[in-house]
């Protein structure tokens, strides 16, 4: 043990000579096969959080431990400086929903490395691309650029966020191991001096000067630019780890045979744009977002298929890949008005974590091969020996990806279709190279969208498999190495020891898998082992001492390795092993117990193996089980389901409404509105007419906006008018109380203009009022011309027609936003939550608030012509506590509605319904922001956009499922989450 040790030692001294380091620690460092963390290499198999999305702390933890129990070691992470910046010079890290202090000790906790990503610009499909939304009035200067205008604004972020990044590096004890540099911004010239390479040096500077040294990392746009890597072009700008973004899939939600091709030029690109560095992939396809008037995620089967993981997943790390990390892991949601407008309020993403926190077969199947990564110390330095249509196979239907370690000499051979998106199935022979020569597999098959590894000379402890075609899941080293294989039943798999013993015997146990051993027919001595998979698991143990499970894949999907050791980087000796529940949070051992915390929805038999015969009996969720020991030295039990747990889910009634559009009347007071009168702006987007009209240019950035112009001339008998709110927003127009027009909202435009008629309307010789409401799906992200996140939002032009088409004056402008504009005055639900609705402003969505004089009404009645209603009412829930049941709100609207829903659960809106432009119609809402155990408060704002009305014609909450759980979930203490009403009269 000790020559062990000391040999460890060497070798970890040696890796440290060789990698390369960025001159300020050594504790992170790099060369063209991995990264090096601690003198040891790791494949990072990582998955994107975004906690904005997700704005209660506790199931911070609860989303990590999945990423964690699903082979996951490393989490990377947006920080969106719109989220935590409300005004200019504030920066809000203390409010639960914002303590990434917080947040970062949980995912220490949960044993995750983290990848940093606080831009300043992100993408991500949140408004503005994340960047602060008081810079969307032009003060920002010249985005993404080295204007300095820009510079001063981003350098605050910069600086406060790095505060917290810097005393979180894992050279201080915490989990972050990079940093990442802006996102997906293209070096169009290789110019010192470009604006560009510019910008790039004046964010390393500042992030170096704020304390990061650990690596810094880039995000390259797709195969459409080669940017900031030290190998290509260098000029200035660089960073010391080179990725590349891909989202290949290509998938339809209605056709699931489109799509499916997995580019094979992965390798190619690095060796030409990064060959001193590993291979980072920091956003690959893990999902795919949808617009508004798309479909909605439950339609995007193709999306879903674990076949994506086995084909996708598998494919790039055959093409050496080391850093990958999932775009989206768990995408969450989009709530109050944080999404750009090219998405709406779920942000489920199709992702392997769904946004109800559920975990999709997709993620299950992520599993099998992250855990194999996490254990594949070979794997970890490779070198491309060949690759190829027909490679190494006897059928050109076949491509395969040959890698090999330099060092051990350690093979890694991927079989997958020629034709990626293929559904045939394919039996084929391998010749794969050995220590002891070469060997061919005949029994090879890919069956539809398939691909599987084939590995030679492959350790397990101080036993090496010669040659294995049953894919690896993981291996442990206990008192003996235990393997775990996987295939789909009915497959053969086939493998053999490195061992001249060709007596090695065997004893098996459950289902028949007609498990044969015969001597090989060449020259070297070996025994081959091959098996057909059945149906559940096979347990094979060796005479060799290797102890080997046999799972098909459903079975595989129930098989947990938690670790031992708080370390990311799990070696094979630091797990203990499980069989058979939905998930398992984490394992550890005390006196003769083994304590499994996890949780289940079906009742099922437990086993766990943690080679260690002084332990007698299992706990689940702290409740000591009946347990039993098997020949092969693993422990069973049975643990309950949920099937028999009642869970009551109260009808939504009782409902008080009242008008939430006083606004339309002449009389409404509106003198402590804001006058909108500016003649100038800093808007890049100069305005159609004046006064300014952009909403931002009043400190309103976010949700409904509302305006009130007068006049006084009764020969108006037109307006011209064009209103900016982002895809899909409507607006709609009254002129002295009576509706003269509206849009309805395009999911493809993001202005909209119309003439308006005044013929129906009574005209006074003064005192005319005009108003206004429009609706906002958030600022634009850069991509979107001619600004960006600059574009404005609101009116961007109103003029006052005659009969002869003659321009006439108003007299004045005023505006309403949400209440307080940027002062931030709920800064629990934060900056972006409210709109300037009536009932927004009044706080009339937040716990507390007194209806009581308000009238009887139900939104299944609704209002019967155009306007803006507001309904609430209040239920209770009763869920144990030792329950998950994620839930939803569901809403419908009869067929040809044109109206405009939000939905508010205890103060916080977490829907936008559209019924005539869709998709989504069911909105789940996370424990926290729902009171499982106690009193819920539900608002629902209906808007009206024709003289037709609104009404529901559904409404009810729903589970989406239930599972029995450790984790606590009915402790979620969400009265600090939840602030209630106080008077905001002031802001009517």
């Amino acid at each position: 043990m000790l020559f062990l040790e000391f040999l460890l030692g060497c070798l970890a001294l040696f890796n440290f000579t060789l990698a390369a380091d960025n001159g300020l620690t050594k504790v992170v460092s790099w060369d063209s096969h991995s990264l090096l963390i601690n003198g040891e290499r790791v494949i990072i198999m990582s998955g994107e959080f975004h906690y904005q999305r997700l704005p209660v702390p506790e199931l911070w933890l609860d989303v990590f431990q999945k990423f964690k129990a699903n082979g996951m070691n490393a989490v990377s992470i947006y920080f969106f400086w719109s989220y935590h910046s409300a005004f200019r010079g504030t920066y809000d890290f203390t409010t639960p929903g914002k303590d990434i202090q917080l947040m970062l000790d949980m995912a220490k906790q949960a044993g995750l490395y983290v990848i940093a990503r606080p831009g300043p610009y992100c993408n991500a499909e949140t408004s503005a691309g994340g960047l602060a939304l008081w810079t969307s009035n032009g003060s920002g200067g010249k985005l993404r650029t080295s204007d300095e205008t820009y510079r001063q604004a981003w350098s605050e972020w910069i600086s406060e966020v790095s505060v917290i990044l810097e005393k979180n590096q894992i050279t201080k004890g915490g989990p972050v191991i990079m940093v990442q540099v802006e996102n997906e911004l293209q070096e169009t010239k290789y110019v010192a001096t470009d604006t560009l390479v510019v910008y790039m040096e004046q964010l390393k500077t500042a992030f170096r000067a704020a304390g990061i040294i650990v690596p810094l990392s880039s995000n390259e746009k797709g195969m459409r630019s080669k940017s900031w890597s030290t190998d290509y072009n260098n000029v200035g700008g660089t960073v010391d780890v080179y990725g590349l973004d891909s989202y290949p899939g290509g998938l339809s939600c209605t056709n699931p045979d489109s799509g499916f091709n997995l580019p094979r030029t992965y390798y190619q690109w690095f060796q030409e744009v990064s060959f001193t560095q590993p291979e980072s992939i920091p956003e690959f396809e893990g999902g795919w977002f949808q617009p508004w008037g798309g479909y909605f995620y439950d339609q995007c089967q193709a999306e879903k298929s674990p076949e994506f993981a086995d084909v996708y997943y598998k494919g790039v790390i055959g093409q050496r890949i080391t850093l990958l990390n999932l775009y989206m892991a768990f995408g969450g949601t989009n709530w109050g008005h944080s999404a750009a407008p090219v998405v709406y309020t779920s942000y489920d993403y199709d992702a392997p974590l769904r946004e109800t926190r559920e975990v999709s077969d997709k993620f299950k199947h992520f599993k099998l091969i992250s855990l194999w990564t996490r254990v594949s110390t070979g794997l970890q330095k490779t070198v491309m020996e060949s690759n190829g249509t027909g490679n190494v196979v006897n059928t050109s239907a076949i491509w395969t990806w040959v890698l090999r370690n330099p060092d051990t000499k350690a093979g890694f051979y991927l079989a997958e279709n020629n034709s990626t998106k293929s559904r045939a199935v394919t039996n084929f022979a391998m010749t794969v190279n050995t220590s002891l020569g070469k060997i061919t597999v005949s029994t090879m098959q890919l069956n539809g969208r398939q691909s599987r590894w084939v590995v030679t000379d492959y350790s397990i402890g101080n036993i090496t498999l010669l040659y294995s075609s049953a894919e690896i899941l993981t291996y442990g080293i206990f008192s003996h190495p235990v393997v775990v294989f996987y295939l789909k039943e009915g497959q053969v798999g086939e493998f053999a020891f490195h061992s001249s013993d060709q007596n090695i015997t065997f004893q098996t146990y459950g289902p028949n898998s007609n498990v044969q051993a015969a001597p090989s027919s060449s020259s070297a001595k070996y025994t081959r082992f091959t098996y057909t998979q059945p149906k559940g698991s096979t347990i094979i143990r060796f005479s060799n001492g290797v102890l080997a499970y046999l799972l098909d894949i459903p079975t595989a999907y129930t098989f947990f390795a938690p670790s031992t050791s708080s370390n990311p980087n799990v070696q094979p000796g630091q797990q203990i092993f499980v069989l058979g529940p939905y998930l398992v949070r984490t394992a550890s051992i005390s006196g003769t117990t083994v304590h499994i915390i996890g949780d289940n929805a079906n009742a099922t038999s437990i086993e766990v193996f943690s080679g260690n015969l002084s332990i007698e009996t299992i706990s689940w969720n702290n409740k000591i089980l009946s347990t039993k020991r098997t020949p092969y030295g693993a422990l069973t039990a049975s643990i309950p389901g949920t099937s028999d747990r009642k869970i009551n889910l109260p009808s939504l009634t009782a409902f008080k409404s009242a008008d939430s559009l006083p606004e339309i009347s002449p009389a409404y007071n509106d003198n402590t509105w804001t006058i909108a009168n500016k003649t100038t702006t800093l808007s890049p987007v100069k305005p159609l007419t004046l006064p300014v009209l952009f909403s931002s240019d009043y400190a309103f950035y976010t949700g409904a906006k509302l305006y009130r112009a007068y006049f006084s001339n009764p020969s108006a008998s037109s307006l011209n008018i064009t209103v900016q709110g982002g895809l899909a927003a409507g607006w709609n127009a009254w002129l002295n109380g009576k509706l003269i027009g509206a849009h309805p909202g395009n999911a493809s435009l993001t202005s909209t203009t119309a003439v308006l008629s005044f013929h129906d309307v009574s005209l006074k010789g003064s005192g005319n009022v005009l108003t206004v409401v429009t609706d906002y799906t958030g600022h634009d992200q850069t991509s979107t011309g001619p600004a960006g996140g600059e574009n404005p939002r609101g009116i961007l032009g109103a003029t006052l027609l005659s009969s002869t088409s003659t321009a006439l004056q108003f007299d004045k402008w005023k505006i309403q936003g949400n209440a307080g504009g940027e002062k931030n005055i709920d800064p629990t639900r934060g900056p972006m939550n409210e709109g300037g609705l009536y009932g927004e402003r009044l706080g009339w969505h937040l716990p507390g608030f007194d209806n009581s004089a308000w009238e009887e009404g139900s939104p299944l009645e609704g209002l019967k012509g155009s306007g803006i209603k507001w309904y609430t009412t209040t239920f209770e829930l009763d869920i144990d506590e030792d329950l998950d049941v994620p839930v939803g709100v569901e809403l419908g609207a009869p067929k040809g509605t044109v109206a405009r829903v939000l939905l508010f659960v205890n103060g916080y809106q977490y829907g936008k319904f559209v019924p005539h432009i869709g998709p989504q119609t069911r909105f789940p809402i996370p424990p926290g922001i729902l009171n499982t155990r106690g009193k819920n408060t539900l608002s629902l704002a209906l808007w009206a956009q024709t003289d037709s009305g609104v009404r529901l014609s559904t409404l009810r909450l729903f589970e989406y499922a239930r599972y029995e759980s450790g984790f606590g979930f009915g402790k979620i203490d969400g009265k600090r989450l939840q602030p209630g009403w106080v008077d905001r009269s002031q802001y009517a």
